[in-house]
Protein backbone atom coordinates (compact mmCIF):
# COMPACT_ATOMS: atom_id res chain seq x y z
CA UNK A 1 0.00 0.00 0.00
CA UNK A 2 1.31 3.45 -0.90
CA UNK A 3 0.43 6.96 -1.63
CA UNK A 4 0.00 7.62 -6.02
CA UNK A 5 0.06 11.28 -5.86
CA UNK A 6 -2.67 14.20 -5.32
CA UNK A 7 -5.86 14.28 -7.71
CA UNK A 8 -7.99 17.39 -7.45
CA UNK A 9 -6.51 17.82 -3.33
CA UNK A 10 -7.30 14.18 -2.46
CA UNK A 11 -4.58 11.79 -1.82
CA UNK A 12 -5.29 8.58 -3.77
CA UNK A 13 -3.99 5.06 -2.05
CA UNK A 14 -2.93 2.30 -4.53
CA UNK A 15 -3.46 -1.16 -3.29
CA UNK A 16 -1.63 -4.38 -5.47
CA UNK A 17 -4.69 -6.59 -5.70
CA UNK A 18 -4.71 -9.64 -7.26
CA UNK A 19 -6.72 -11.34 -10.28
CA UNK A 20 -8.10 -13.44 -7.34
CA UNK A 21 -9.28 -10.95 -5.80
CA UNK A 22 -10.45 -9.28 -7.96
CA UNK A 23 -12.89 -11.57 -9.36
CA UNK A 24 -14.00 -12.66 -5.70
CA UNK A 25 -14.72 -9.19 -4.80
CA UNK A 26 -16.86 -8.61 -8.28
CA UNK A 27 -18.64 -11.94 -7.03
CA UNK A 28 -19.26 -10.33 -3.46
CA UNK A 29 -20.23 -6.76 -4.84
CA UNK A 30 -23.48 -8.81 -6.24
CA UNK A 31 -23.84 -10.50 -3.22
CA UNK A 32 -24.00 -6.89 -1.54
CA UNK A 33 -26.36 -5.60 -4.02
CA UNK A 34 -28.71 -8.82 -3.67
CA UNK A 35 -28.45 -9.74 -6.82
CA UNK A 36 -26.85 -13.28 -6.11
CA UNK A 37 -27.20 -15.12 -3.05
CA UNK A 38 -24.37 -16.21 -0.64
CA UNK A 39 -24.92 -19.50 -0.95
CA UNK A 40 -24.64 -19.77 -4.66
CA UNK A 41 -21.76 -17.39 -4.51
CA UNK A 42 -19.71 -19.75 -2.15
CA UNK A 43 -18.51 -22.53 -4.89
CA UNK A 44 -17.50 -19.98 -7.17
CA UNK A 45 -15.36 -18.40 -4.37
CA UNK A 46 -14.24 -21.31 -3.71
CA UNK A 47 -14.51 -21.12 -0.15
CA UNK A 48 -16.91 -22.74 2.54
CA UNK A 49 -19.89 -20.93 3.71
CA UNK A 50 -18.25 -19.20 6.85
CA UNK A 51 -15.48 -18.27 5.07
CA UNK A 52 -17.54 -16.42 2.58
CA UNK A 53 -19.94 -14.45 5.13
CA UNK A 54 -16.31 -13.55 6.36
CA UNK A 55 -15.03 -12.23 3.01
CA UNK A 56 -18.62 -10.40 2.26
CA UNK A 57 -17.78 -8.48 5.73
CA UNK A 58 -14.89 -7.59 4.27
CA UNK A 59 -15.81 -6.62 0.66
CA UNK A 60 -17.96 -3.91 2.57
CA UNK A 61 -15.16 -1.95 3.01
CA UNK A 62 -13.58 -2.42 -0.58
CA UNK A 63 -11.30 -4.58 -2.52
CA UNK A 64 -8.26 -3.62 -0.64
CA UNK A 65 -9.66 -5.54 2.67
CA UNK A 66 -9.72 -8.68 1.06
CA UNK A 67 -5.69 -8.86 0.59
CA UNK A 68 -4.30 -11.26 2.86
CA UNK A 69 -2.99 -9.47 6.17
CA UNK A 70 0.36 -10.82 5.82
CA UNK A 71 1.49 -8.72 2.50
CA UNK A 72 4.03 -6.82 2.11
CA UNK A 73 5.43 -7.96 5.48
CA UNK A 74 8.79 -10.43 5.53
CA UNK A 75 8.12 -13.80 6.22
CA UNK A 76 8.87 -15.14 9.84
CA UNK A 77 10.63 -18.08 8.15
CA UNK A 78 12.98 -15.78 6.30
CA UNK A 79 17.18 -16.82 7.16
CA UNK A 80 18.94 -14.13 8.11
CA UNK A 81 21.19 -12.20 5.64
CA UNK A 82 24.61 -13.09 7.30
CA UNK A 83 23.77 -16.90 6.97
CA UNK A 84 22.99 -16.41 3.25
CA UNK A 85 26.14 -14.23 2.32
CA UNK A 86 28.09 -16.74 4.47
CA UNK A 87 26.66 -19.28 2.38
CA UNK A 88 27.62 -17.82 -1.07
CA UNK A 89 31.27 -17.70 0.23
CA UNK A 90 31.41 -21.02 0.71
CA UNK A 91 29.99 -21.92 -2.26
CA UNK A 92 32.93 -19.89 -3.74
CA UNK A 93 35.68 -20.66 -1.64
CA UNK A 94 35.53 -24.56 -0.77
CA UNK A 95 32.11 -25.80 -2.93
CA UNK A 96 32.13 -23.84 -6.32
CA UNK A 97 32.24 -27.96 -8.35
CA UNK A 98 29.67 -29.48 -5.64
CA UNK A 99 26.05 -29.30 -7.41
CA UNK A 100 22.99 -27.95 -5.56
CA UNK A 101 21.99 -31.20 -3.44
CA UNK A 102 25.45 -32.44 -2.30
CA UNK A 103 26.32 -28.59 -1.47
CA UNK A 104 23.29 -29.19 0.93
CA UNK A 105 24.04 -31.85 2.19
CA UNK A 106 27.97 -31.31 2.89
CA UNK A 107 26.62 -27.27 4.63
CA UNK A 108 24.69 -29.46 6.85
CA UNK A 109 27.60 -32.51 7.89
CA UNK A 110 30.45 -30.68 7.58
CA UNK A 111 29.36 -26.83 8.63
CA UNK A 112 26.29 -27.29 10.53
CA UNK A 113 24.20 -25.00 8.40
CA UNK A 114 20.61 -26.53 7.99
CA UNK A 115 19.41 -25.31 4.50
CA UNK A 116 17.26 -26.98 1.82
CA UNK A 117 18.21 -28.17 -1.30
CA UNK A 118 15.78 -25.78 -2.89
CA UNK A 119 16.88 -22.46 -0.39
CA UNK A 120 20.58 -23.39 -1.90
CA UNK A 121 19.33 -23.05 -5.45
CA UNK A 122 17.62 -20.03 -4.82
CA UNK A 123 20.50 -17.93 -3.22
CA UNK A 124 23.05 -19.61 -6.21
CA UNK A 125 20.84 -18.88 -8.79
CA UNK A 126 20.51 -14.86 -7.49
CA UNK A 127 23.90 -14.53 -7.13
CA UNK A 128 24.67 -15.35 -10.53
CA UNK A 129 25.84 -18.73 -10.07
CA UNK A 130 25.00 -21.26 -12.67
CA UNK A 131 24.09 -24.89 -12.05
CA UNK A 132 26.89 -27.18 -12.97
CA UNK A 133 25.53 -29.14 -15.57
CA UNK A 134 22.35 -28.31 -17.65
CA UNK A 135 19.43 -30.87 -18.36
CA UNK A 136 18.00 -32.02 -21.25
CA UNK A 137 14.89 -33.00 -22.23
CA UNK A 138 15.58 -37.02 -22.43
CA UNK A 139 15.31 -38.98 -25.65
CA UNK A 140 12.51 -41.52 -25.70
CA UNK A 141 13.51 -44.65 -24.43
CA UNK A 142 11.69 -48.02 -23.40
CA UNK A 143 12.00 -48.48 -19.65
CA UNK A 144 13.21 -52.13 -18.44
CA UNK A 145 11.97 -53.26 -15.69
CA UNK A 146 14.20 -54.49 -12.53
CA UNK A 147 14.61 -57.44 -11.36
CA UNK A 148 12.48 -58.38 -7.92
CA UNK A 149 14.70 -59.41 -6.04
CA UNK A 150 18.55 -58.63 -5.51
CA UNK A 151 21.04 -60.55 -6.65
CA UNK A 152 19.33 -61.88 -9.62
CA UNK A 153 21.15 -59.62 -12.06
CA UNK A 154 24.40 -56.90 -11.31
CA UNK A 155 25.30 -54.33 -13.93
CA UNK A 156 29.02 -53.44 -14.30
CA UNK A 157 31.08 -51.13 -16.34
CA UNK A 158 33.95 -48.97 -16.95
CA UNK A 159 34.04 -45.14 -17.35
CA UNK A 160 37.28 -43.23 -18.48
CA UNK A 161 37.37 -40.23 -16.61
CA UNK A 162 39.47 -37.21 -15.14
CA UNK A 163 38.34 -38.50 -11.49
CA UNK A 164 41.28 -36.65 -9.95
CA UNK A 165 40.69 -33.20 -11.58
CA UNK A 166 41.52 -31.88 -14.84
CA UNK A 167 44.85 -31.19 -14.43
CA UNK A 168 45.40 -34.66 -13.27
CA UNK A 169 45.85 -37.29 -15.80
CA UNK A 170 42.47 -39.92 -16.69
CA UNK A 171 42.02 -43.39 -14.87
CA UNK A 172 38.97 -45.90 -15.09
CA UNK A 173 36.43 -46.60 -12.28
CA UNK A 174 35.03 -49.29 -12.68
CA UNK A 175 31.27 -50.18 -10.67
CA UNK A 176 28.92 -52.78 -10.18
CA UNK A 177 25.08 -52.47 -8.86
CA UNK A 178 22.52 -54.88 -8.13
CA UNK A 179 19.87 -54.27 -10.32
CA UNK A 180 16.88 -54.69 -8.47
CA UNK A 181 17.91 -52.17 -5.77
CA UNK A 182 20.54 -49.93 -7.25
CA UNK A 183 22.56 -50.52 -4.51
CA UNK A 184 26.68 -50.19 -5.23
CA UNK A 185 27.93 -53.07 -4.62
CA UNK A 186 31.84 -52.16 -5.39
CA UNK A 187 34.02 -49.54 -6.99
CA UNK A 188 37.55 -49.41 -7.78
CA UNK A 189 39.64 -46.79 -9.81
CA UNK A 190 42.34 -48.69 -12.23
CA UNK A 191 44.39 -47.27 -14.68
CA UNK A 192 42.56 -48.83 -17.72
CA UNK A 193 39.53 -50.77 -18.23
CA UNK A 194 41.00 -54.71 -18.73
CA UNK A 195 39.99 -57.80 -17.99
CA UNK A 196 42.05 -57.81 -14.78
CA UNK A 197 39.96 -55.04 -13.54
CA UNK A 198 36.50 -56.89 -14.05
CA UNK A 199 37.65 -59.87 -12.23
CA UNK A 200 39.06 -58.09 -9.16
CA UNK A 201 35.54 -56.14 -9.36
CA UNK A 202 33.88 -59.64 -9.48
CA UNK A 203 35.90 -60.95 -6.57
CA UNK A 204 35.23 -58.07 -4.08
CA UNK A 205 31.32 -59.02 -4.71
CA UNK A 206 31.57 -62.58 -4.71
CA UNK A 207 33.04 -62.23 -1.24
CA UNK A 208 30.82 -59.42 -0.14
CA UNK A 209 27.47 -60.62 -1.04
CA UNK A 210 28.00 -63.44 -3.33
CA UNK A 211 27.81 -64.55 -6.87
CA UNK A 212 25.11 -63.07 -8.83
CA UNK A 213 22.61 -65.01 -11.73
CA UNK A 214 23.26 -62.93 -14.51
CA UNK A 215 25.39 -59.72 -15.68
CA UNK A 216 24.61 -56.63 -17.77
CA UNK A 217 27.59 -55.45 -19.76
CA UNK A 218 28.21 -54.04 -23.22
CA UNK A 219 30.79 -55.67 -25.73
CA UNK A 220 34.00 -54.34 -24.41
CA UNK A 221 36.58 -56.32 -25.64
CA UNK A 222 37.45 -57.59 -22.54
CA UNK A 223 34.14 -58.97 -22.07
CA UNK A 224 32.91 -60.65 -25.49
CA UNK A 225 35.27 -61.74 -28.15
CA UNK A 226 34.99 -58.79 -31.11
CA UNK A 227 37.44 -60.88 -33.53
CA UNK A 228 36.19 -62.33 -36.43
CA UNK A 229 38.37 -65.84 -36.51
CA UNK A 230 36.68 -69.25 -35.55
CA UNK A 231 39.13 -72.01 -35.24
CA UNK A 232 37.93 -75.56 -36.32
CA UNK A 233 36.84 -76.80 -32.98
CA UNK A 234 34.55 -73.32 -32.23
CA UNK A 235 32.79 -74.17 -35.97
CA UNK A 236 32.34 -77.80 -34.91
CA UNK A 237 30.76 -76.80 -31.78
CA UNK A 238 28.66 -73.84 -33.04
CA UNK A 239 30.26 -71.07 -30.34
CA UNK A 240 33.45 -69.53 -30.11
CA UNK A 241 35.71 -69.79 -26.60
CA UNK A 242 34.83 -67.06 -24.68
CA UNK A 243 37.21 -64.19 -23.33
CA UNK A 244 38.75 -64.41 -20.10
CA UNK A 245 35.85 -62.62 -18.09
CA UNK A 246 33.60 -64.74 -19.93
CA UNK A 247 35.63 -67.92 -18.78
CA UNK A 248 35.14 -66.92 -15.36
CA UNK A 249 31.64 -65.98 -15.86
CA UNK A 250 30.87 -69.54 -17.73
CA UNK A 251 32.91 -71.55 -14.74
CA UNK A 252 30.61 -69.27 -12.07
CA UNK A 253 27.88 -70.46 -13.66
CA UNK A 254 26.77 -66.77 -14.24
CA UNK A 255 24.85 -65.89 -17.30
CA UNK A 256 26.26 -62.76 -19.37
CA UNK A 257 23.61 -60.46 -21.21
CA UNK A 258 25.23 -58.43 -23.68
CA UNK A 259 23.32 -54.45 -23.99
CA UNK A 260 23.12 -53.41 -27.48
CA UNK A 261 23.33 -49.77 -27.03
CA UNK A 262 24.46 -47.26 -23.90
CA UNK A 263 21.20 -46.70 -23.51
CA UNK A 264 19.97 -50.08 -22.75
CA UNK A 265 22.36 -49.93 -19.83
CA UNK A 266 20.90 -46.74 -18.81
CA UNK A 267 21.22 -47.47 -14.85
CA UNK A 268 25.12 -48.04 -15.39
CA UNK A 269 25.20 -45.22 -17.30
CA UNK A 270 23.42 -42.94 -15.00
CA UNK A 271 25.72 -44.01 -12.05
CA UNK A 272 28.52 -43.10 -13.59
CA UNK A 273 26.72 -39.08 -13.90
CA UNK A 274 26.00 -39.40 -10.94
CA UNK A 275 29.59 -40.06 -9.53
CA UNK A 276 31.36 -37.67 -11.81
CA UNK A 277 29.12 -34.86 -9.75
CA UNK A 278 29.33 -36.14 -6.25
CA UNK A 279 32.55 -38.65 -6.11
CA UNK A 280 34.76 -35.70 -8.08
CA UNK A 281 34.05 -33.05 -6.07
CA UNK A 282 34.02 -35.38 -2.84
CA UNK A 283 38.03 -36.74 -4.30
CA UNK A 284 38.96 -32.92 -4.41
CA UNK A 285 37.66 -31.53 -1.08
CA UNK A 286 39.64 -34.55 0.39
CA UNK A 287 42.67 -33.73 -1.42
CA UNK A 288 42.69 -37.19 -2.89
CA UNK A 289 44.67 -37.45 -6.51
CA UNK A 290 46.39 -41.09 -6.49
CA UNK A 291 44.54 -44.25 -7.44
CA UNK A 292 44.94 -46.25 -4.03
CA UNK A 293 43.71 -43.03 -1.92
CA UNK A 294 41.05 -42.86 -3.95
CA UNK A 295 40.38 -46.90 -3.78
CA UNK A 296 40.42 -46.50 0.24
CA UNK A 297 38.37 -43.68 0.54
CA UNK A 298 35.85 -45.20 -1.45
CA UNK A 299 36.32 -48.32 0.58
CA UNK A 300 35.77 -46.16 3.99
CA UNK A 301 31.93 -45.28 4.21
CA UNK A 302 31.23 -44.01 0.87
CA UNK A 303 29.68 -46.71 -0.33
CA UNK A 304 27.69 -46.62 2.76
CA UNK A 305 26.33 -43.14 2.36
CA UNK A 306 25.87 -43.71 -1.00
CA UNK A 307 23.29 -46.54 -1.00
CA UNK A 308 21.90 -44.96 2.40
CA UNK A 309 20.65 -41.92 -0.45
CA UNK A 310 20.27 -43.61 -3.34
CA UNK A 311 19.81 -47.77 -3.11
CA UNK A 312 15.82 -48.37 -3.01
CA UNK A 313 14.19 -51.48 -1.51
CA UNK A 314 13.50 -54.61 -4.07
CA UNK A 315 10.05 -55.83 -4.67
CA UNK A 316 10.94 -58.98 -2.85
CA UNK A 317 12.23 -59.23 0.25
CA UNK A 318 14.37 -62.37 0.24
CA UNK A 319 17.82 -62.45 -1.49
CA UNK A 320 18.87 -64.16 -4.22
CA UNK A 321 22.82 -63.98 -3.93
CA UNK A 322 24.59 -67.68 -4.45
CA UNK A 323 27.33 -69.09 -2.39
CA UNK A 324 30.99 -68.89 -4.40
CA UNK A 325 32.98 -71.44 -3.97
CA UNK A 326 35.33 -71.67 -1.32
CA UNK A 327 38.68 -69.53 -1.66
CA UNK A 328 41.03 -72.12 -3.77
CA UNK A 329 38.59 -72.73 -6.51
CA UNK A 330 37.62 -69.38 -6.76
CA UNK A 331 40.69 -67.55 -7.27
CA UNK A 332 41.41 -70.22 -9.89
CA UNK A 333 38.28 -69.22 -11.69
CA UNK A 334 39.17 -65.49 -11.06
CA UNK A 335 42.49 -65.64 -12.92
CA UNK A 336 44.10 -64.95 -16.33
CA UNK A 337 44.44 -68.22 -17.98
CA UNK A 338 47.51 -68.97 -20.39
CA UNK A 339 47.84 -72.39 -22.79
CA UNK A 340 51.02 -73.88 -22.40
CA UNK A 341 53.13 -76.80 -22.89
CA UNK A 342 55.64 -78.23 -20.50
CA UNK A 343 59.26 -78.63 -21.68
CA UNK A 344 61.75 -81.46 -21.82
CA UNK A 345 63.07 -80.12 -18.80
CA UNK A 346 59.99 -80.06 -16.74
CA UNK A 347 60.18 -75.99 -16.71
CA UNK A 348 57.04 -74.13 -18.12
CA UNK A 349 58.17 -70.71 -20.12
CA UNK A 350 55.74 -67.61 -19.91
CA UNK A 351 57.20 -64.37 -21.17
CA UNK A 352 60.78 -64.59 -20.27
CA UNK A 353 59.28 -66.40 -16.70
CA UNK A 354 60.22 -70.00 -16.15
CA UNK A 355 58.14 -72.18 -13.09
CA UNK A 356 59.47 -75.62 -12.59
CA UNK A 357 57.46 -78.29 -12.29
CA UNK A 358 58.41 -80.82 -9.54
CA UNK A 359 57.97 -84.89 -9.72
CA UNK A 360 54.46 -85.88 -9.86
CA UNK A 361 52.63 -89.17 -8.38
CA UNK A 362 54.81 -92.17 -8.58
CA UNK A 363 57.74 -88.98 -9.67
CA UNK A 364 56.24 -88.78 -13.02
CA UNK A 365 57.22 -86.22 -15.20
CA UNK A 366 55.25 -83.78 -17.31
CA UNK A 367 57.09 -83.51 -20.39
CA UNK A 368 55.22 -82.66 -23.15
CA UNK A 369 51.86 -81.93 -21.38
CA UNK A 370 49.79 -79.84 -22.13
CA UNK A 371 48.51 -77.42 -19.51
CA UNK A 372 47.04 -74.63 -18.15
CA UNK A 373 49.32 -71.75 -16.38
CA UNK A 374 47.21 -69.09 -14.90
CA UNK A 375 48.04 -65.65 -13.37
CA UNK A 376 46.16 -65.16 -10.03
CA UNK A 377 44.73 -61.07 -9.39
CA UNK A 378 48.04 -60.66 -7.05
CA UNK A 379 50.40 -61.37 -9.85
CA UNK A 380 51.61 -65.15 -8.80
CA UNK A 381 51.50 -67.96 -11.34
CA UNK A 382 49.79 -71.36 -11.05
CA UNK A 383 50.24 -74.10 -12.90
CA UNK A 384 46.91 -76.85 -13.61
CA UNK A 385 47.01 -80.02 -14.97
CA UNK A 386 43.87 -81.30 -15.72
CA UNK A 387 42.44 -79.30 -13.27
CA UNK A 388 44.98 -80.22 -10.31
CA UNK A 389 47.56 -77.96 -9.33
CA UNK A 390 51.23 -79.46 -10.00
CA UNK A 391 53.01 -76.10 -9.88
CA UNK A 392 53.00 -72.52 -8.55
CA UNK A 393 55.51 -69.57 -9.75
CA UNK A 394 56.53 -66.48 -8.33
CA UNK A 395 54.43 -63.00 -8.99
CA UNK A 396 54.86 -60.77 -12.01
CA UNK A 397 53.11 -57.58 -13.62
CA UNK A 398 49.86 -57.86 -14.81
CA UNK A 399 49.20 -57.57 -18.30
CA UNK A 400 45.70 -57.14 -20.41
CA UNK A 401 45.72 -60.13 -22.53
CA UNK A 402 45.16 -60.52 -26.20
CA UNK A 403 43.80 -63.51 -28.65
CA UNK A 404 46.63 -64.47 -31.27
CA UNK A 405 46.71 -67.28 -33.90
CA UNK A 406 50.35 -68.76 -33.87
CA UNK A 407 51.72 -71.22 -36.98
CA UNK A 408 51.98 -74.59 -36.06
CA UNK A 409 55.39 -76.35 -36.61
CA UNK A 410 55.40 -78.50 -39.93
CA UNK A 411 51.68 -77.54 -41.06
CA UNK A 412 51.56 -74.91 -43.72
CA UNK A 413 49.12 -72.00 -43.36
CA UNK A 414 47.56 -73.72 -40.28
CA UNK A 415 47.32 -71.35 -37.17
CA UNK A 416 45.86 -72.09 -33.72
CA UNK A 417 44.38 -69.28 -31.48
CA UNK A 418 46.06 -68.37 -28.05
CA UNK A 419 45.84 -65.98 -24.92
CA UNK A 420 49.23 -64.20 -25.06
CA UNK A 421 50.35 -60.90 -23.05
CA UNK A 422 49.54 -58.00 -25.01
CA UNK A 423 52.86 -56.08 -23.74
CA UNK A 424 54.61 -59.62 -25.36
CA UNK A 425 52.59 -59.34 -28.62
CA UNK A 426 54.73 -58.78 -31.84
CA UNK A 427 54.00 -55.17 -32.87
CA UNK A 428 51.57 -54.71 -35.63
CA UNK A 429 52.66 -53.73 -38.99
CA UNK A 430 51.91 -49.57 -39.97
CA UNK A 431 49.33 -50.50 -42.82
CA UNK A 432 50.77 -47.19 -43.81
CA UNK A 433 54.49 -47.99 -43.97
CA UNK A 434 55.74 -49.38 -47.71
CA UNK A 435 56.98 -52.69 -47.00
CA UNK A 436 59.27 -54.30 -49.81
CA UNK A 437 59.73 -57.53 -50.52
CA UNK A 438 62.41 -59.79 -51.75
CA UNK A 439 61.82 -62.35 -54.19
CA UNK A 440 63.95 -64.98 -55.63
CA UNK A 441 66.09 -63.83 -57.97
CA UNK A 442 65.23 -64.07 -61.58
CA UNK A 443 66.98 -65.49 -64.43
CA UNK A 444 66.63 -64.76 -67.73
CA UNK A 445 66.43 -67.82 -70.59
CA UNK A 446 69.13 -65.85 -72.92
CA UNK A 447 72.58 -64.34 -72.20
CA UNK A 448 72.94 -61.50 -69.60
CA UNK A 449 72.67 -60.74 -66.28
CA UNK A 450 70.73 -62.04 -63.22
CA UNK A 451 67.72 -59.62 -62.01
CA UNK A 452 66.11 -59.37 -58.95
CA UNK A 453 62.46 -58.24 -58.82
CA UNK A 454 60.96 -56.41 -55.79
CA UNK A 455 57.00 -56.18 -54.85
CA UNK A 456 55.99 -53.18 -52.97
CA UNK A 457 52.97 -53.98 -50.86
Amino acid sequence: MGLDGEDGGMETEVFAVSRREMKRFELLKQVLAGKLSLAAASPALGVSYRQAKRLKAKAAQGPAALAHGSRGKPPCNRKPEGLRLKVLSLSQERYGDFNDTQFAEQLFEREGIAVSRETVRRWRRGAGIKPKCKRRAPKHHRRRPRKPAEGLMMLWDGSPHHWFGPDQPPCCLMAAIDDATGKLLSLRFVPHESSWAYLKLLEQVARDYGLPHSVYQDQHSALKRNDEHWTLEEELAGEREPTQVGSALRALEIEPVFALSPQAKGRVERLFRTLQDRLVAALRLEGISEIAAANAYVGNGFLADFNQRFAQAPQQPHSAWRKPPQPPDLERHLSLSYQATVGNDNAVRLDGLIIDVPPGPGKRGYAKARVQARQMLDGSWRVYYQDRLIASGPSTEIAELIRTRRRRTGVRAAHHPAWVNLASAPARPDPKARVTRKLPTIRRAGPGRAIKATRIA
